[in-house]
């Protein structure tokens, strides 16, 4: 698994699209400009979601990994 520092971190695993993404975009709201927002999700989709949503908010996508079922994000908040 990726170790990377992180400021907040969201659990979605077992939700669906498009609730990580809209999860994520709460806990960015709630992070400082530079902080570090870690995603862990399910849904095989976020993949690409989470590729279209960091390009769309400028929200940097900073690392990703994947183990077995599970899906790891750091967003950087812009």
């Amino acid at each position: 698994m990726t170790t990377m520092n992180f400021d907040k971190e969201i659990d979605t695993r077992g939700l669906n699209c498009p609730l990580p993404i809209l999860r994520a975009k709460k806990a960015l709201a709630d992070i400082d400009s530079g902080q570090i927002l870690k995603v862990t999700a399910t849904d095989p989709g976020s993949v690409r979601d989470f590729a279209a949503f960091a390009k769309q908010t400028g929200h940097p996508l900073v690392g990703s990994a994947e183990t077995g079922q599970e899906f790891v994000f750091f967003l950087k908040k812009r």
